[in-house]
């Protein structure tokens, strides 16, 4: 196999592409599910599965009912990808697709995880 040099494998680097979307993790008992963004989606389920495992996510009731339920009870599911653009407000995109989902989801309460959005004064 013929070696590669740094500028090659660089190169390819630089033109493998990279997704950002929103993420949904259902509880398979309850219904439950989690919505989130994230600007890279590459083996993200895996980390957020190595977070929940290790005691350290973030959203505190899903880490709970992960601690009591185990892995098994939840699925993972990616809602909407989109190639990430260097010249794009990526942080603004991102906001604007997981508030769409969040709308037409409405994942609070008995149906979610996430936190009832500020009422806009």
């Amino acid at each position: 196999m013929e070696k590669k040099s740094r500028k090659e494998l660089l190169q390819e680097y630089k033109e493998l592409k990279t997704y950002m979307g929103v993420i949904k993790i259902t509880n398979t008992n309850s219904g439950k599910i989690y919505i989130d963004s994230m600007p890279n989606l590459k083996n993200k389920w895996f980390t957020i599965k190595m977070q929940l495992d290790m005691g350290r996510f973030a959203n505190l009731q899903l880490q709970k009912d992960w601690k009591e339920l185990g892995p098994e009870a939840f699925t993972y599911e990616v809602l909407e990808e989109k190639e990430v653009d260097e010249a794009a407000d990526k942080r603004w995109e991102l906001k604007q697709m997981e508030k769409q989902w969040l709308e037409k989801l409405q994942p609070y309460g008995e149906k979610g995880y996430n936190k009832t959005p500020n009422p806009v004064r």
